[in-house]
């Protein structure tokens, strides 16, 4: 109570001592002259809240060392860990355009050359968006912009083994609106020029692209028309679908035998190392959404079962390299089969959410 007694005395003194001063200025000092704009030089500052930071969307592991690998985040940018996840390094820090990642693609020849496709590859109200492509050539340390500034969300980078200055890029494009960059994109030299390869209308982006392990020509994508809206979201229509290029994205053919008629959603794929003749596929349908799988490179498809966990905003499944029985799907929890999809449980000791594995 003294404290605060001696506080208030002391206040009380320096308020009185202030007025005493200023009363003995001279009456003609010049008034502050106030600016036009009193606001020119205030810079505001993001202090939050920033809910979606912990969103894992992507992946990419250095299969020479998996020691290292990077994460990238629906709003907290990108992260490296060269120790297996014991400590991590921000990445993408001193670009403040976007810190939002889709997906992440190491160069199979050269550790040090990672690209990057800024904006998440899932349909929340959340979501945020990017601006493009970077590339960077010395291990994540620093990037440089690439292009396809206006694809706003990128789903998947595909780099070439056979000729790294090859890479293709599929494009989402924008949840809440029509245009821009959307599709298959492809760059032959190292990402100074991109043409697109495959589209469907501006309305429809590729959510999915996969290259045969075995021959580099053969390229397996998936189509997904969408809209999100403030009051909700509109998912599928007749640009979602399944397409196969053999001769490095010159060509496409849409792949309809086994899968089911209408509209489709969101799709996902996989192909399998061992034998690249089976590929998996979750395909979001109205009455026969489910796992399926083709063992002749994607001519014919069957269903394997009707597990397809919350598709608009997971539909990614996974081939084990080891075996085709084992399969992996993401949703809220992590469905794991060991007879090839047919049937699946529940791996619920792990965090809810699965975006990437």
């Amino acid at each position: 109570m003294f404290r605060k007694s001696l506080l208030v005395l002391f206040v009380t003194v320096m308020a009185l001592g202030g007025d005493q001063v200023g009363a003995q200025r001279p009456a003609t000092a010049a008034a502050a002259v106030t600016p036009a704009d009193p606001f020119t030089g205030l810079v505001f500052r993001n202090i939050g809240p920033a809910t979606m930071g912990g969103r894992i969307d992507d992946l990419a592991v250095l299969e020479s060392n998996p020691a290292v690998f990077y994460v990238g985040t629906a709003t907290g940018g990108l992260w490296k860990t060269m120790n297996s996840g014991t400590t991590w390094e921000v990445l993408f820090d001193d670009l403040e355009d976007t810190v939002s990642i889709g997906d992440v693609a190491i160069n199979p020849n050269d550790a040090n050359t990672v690209w990057v496709g800024s904006g998440e590859n899932n349909n929340r109200q959340s979501t945020s968006w990017g601006n493009g492509v970077y590339k960077s050539t010395d291990g994540g340390h620093t990037f440089k912009f690439m292009g396809l500034g206006t694809s706003k969300m990128i789903a998947r980078i595909v780099v070439d083994p056979v000729d790294p200055e090859v890479v293709y890029v599929a494009a989402l494009g924008s949840v809440f609106g029509p245009g821009g960059e959307r599709g298959v994109y492809k760059t032959i030299d190292g990402g100074l020029t991109w043409n697109r390869i495959l589209f469907v209308d501006a309305e429809t982006g590729a959510t999915e692209l996969v290259m045969d392990p075995t021959n580099n020509k053969v390229l397996y994508a998936a189509t997904y028309q969408r809209r999100r809206a403030t009051w909700g979201f509109n998912g599928g229509g007749p640009g979602s679908a399944m397409w196969k290029s053999s001769d490095a994205g010159r060509t496409w053919t849409k792949l309809t035998t086994g899968v089911p008629t209408g509209p489709l959603g969101r799709i996902g794929m996989d192909v399998y190392r061992k034998n690249p003749n089976i590929v998996y596929a979750r395909i979001e349908h109205a009455k026969e959404s489910g796992t399926y799988r083709s063992d002749d490179a994607g001519q014919s498809w069957r269903k394997m079962s009707d597990v397809n966990p919350r598709p608009m905003y997971f539909s990614q499944v996974r081939i084990d390299p080891a075996t085709d029985s084992r399969i992996y799907v993401l949703g809220v929890d992590l469905h794991l089969s060991d007879d090839g999809g047919k049937t699946f449980t529940l791996q619920e000791s792990l965090h809810d959410d699965h975006h990437a594995m």
